[in-house]
């Protein structure tokens, strides 16, 4: 066993990966994990399949095999059957080990995995207190989601892989995977994609974004747990003392409407923009163009994609004291971790920022950080050493 683990780390592997949707049609931060995941080991000459929902049926360019197993648009029992079904006609080659992402779609395979393979399972959050916080899936209870669904694909797996201590204690407590099983390994950044080459002035032209004002940039889904409701309240609380302040928000949710009225009844017209969906290639302008991103998350923050993404742009992050966001702060910028996640707390962290009353990193600070412990290229060789254990 210890030659085969050997002779697998020294060559190329095959590595079945069982995803979601597809990035950069579906830009969440689950999606957008996966296919640089994917890409980095297709780099390191892997052989690497992706099985989802909703993936291009043929993609010649693409450096991985593309396996649709279901449409997104087909109601849940038809798409796990259709997971299923598609899944065992596709089979040929049995894999090197396997990696699983989303509970969801893994539990209509678990006995249908090839045997004697291992299986690695990406825990991205905890998906059945997630929805029931977001209303979401309402056609499956909470007891299905946890102990049905979640509880019986992690029963299946062989280890597991977190992005943050934080998540990792969620997996050890909500779901009894004991800790020798499990990995921390952070996300990571294209740091080629991401990094400081325009001026702030020069993004802020290329936007369309003022010039002249105290401008900040959140991304994220439009719903409650991001606290996108918080930040907008301490815009309000601020702007008296700091009246050019301009919030960019980019992404789209079922809260949207809700949170375009708080900002119009909170006076915030001008001092508050909802860019909806941000192409791909111009979230790293945006990066660039603001003085300062926010996370405001309120619960279930695994890690923050958006900061390390920002850290390599440049621009340094503030960010609420949730799971797994302090953990790339704390050693970096902790005074750029708000005290709680309350809406004052963040208005008062804003305005020390803005009124020069706390320091904070550089330019040339804020992407050595990020090439320095969350390269991609660096992040992805530790994820395949756990894969191919």
């Amino acid at each position: 066993m210890k030659n085969k683990k050997e002779n697998l780390a020294s060559k190329s592997a095959s590595i079945l990966t069982l995803g979601l949707g597809w990035f950069p049609k579906n830009p969440g931060g689950l999606e957008r994990y996966i296919y640089e995941l994917t890409h980095k080991l297709a780099a390191n000459q892997d052989q690497i399949e992706l099985c989802g929902v909703g993936l291009p049926e043929a993609d010649l360019n693409s450096p991985i095999k593309l396996t649709n197993l279901a449409s997104i648009d087909t109601n849940i029992c038809q798409r796990l059957w259709s997971i299923r079904r598609n899944f065992q006609k596709t089979r040929t080659n049995k894999p090197d080990a396997i990696n699983l992402h989303f509970a969801l779609y893994s539990f209509p395979l678990l006995d249908i995995l090839p045997k004697g393979v291992p299986v690695t399972f990406n825990f991205h959050g905890p998906w059945a207190f997630e929805s029931k916080q977001e209303v979401v899936n309402k056609n499956l209870s909470l007891t299905i989601k946890h102990r049905l669904i979640e509880q019986t694909t992690y029963n299946r797996c062989d280890r597991f892989i977190v992005l943050s201590k934080a998540f990792g204690n969620i997996l050890h407590q909500k779901y009894q995977v004991p800790w020798n099983k499990i990995n921390v390994i952070p996300g990571g950044v294209d740091i080629n994609s991401f990094q400081p080459n325009l001026s702030p002035p020069e993004a802020c032209r290329q936007l369309g974004w003022p010039n002249n004002r105290r401008i900040l940039f959140t991304s994220r889904r439009l719903v409650h747990r991001t606290g996108v409701d918080k930040l907008l309240q301490a815009i309000a609380i601020i702007k008296p003392k700091i009246p050019d302040i301009w919030l960019a928000i980019a992404g789209r949710g079922h809260i949207q409407a809700a949170l375009q009225q708080q900002a119009t009844e909170l006076g915030l017209e001008d001092n508050v923009k909802f860019l909806g969906f941000l192409p791909d290639e111009q979230l790293p302008i945006a990066y660039q163009a603001a003085e300062l991103t926010v996370v405001p998350s309120q619960s279930f923050e695994g890690f923050g994609l958006v900061i390390i993404e920002s850290l390599a742009c440049g621009t340094p992050v503030l960010c609420t004291p949730v799971g797994g966001m302090p953990e790339i702060l704390a050693e970096f910028s902790p005074d750029l971790i708000t005290t709680s996640t309350e809406a004052s707390a963040i208005a008062q962290k804003l305005e020390q920022v803005l009124l020069k009353n706390i320091s904070i990193p550089s330019r040339e600070a804020c992407r050595q950080y990020a090439t320095t412990h969350y390269d991609w290229n660096e992040i992805a060789q530790q994820v395949r050493n756990v894969l191919l254990q």
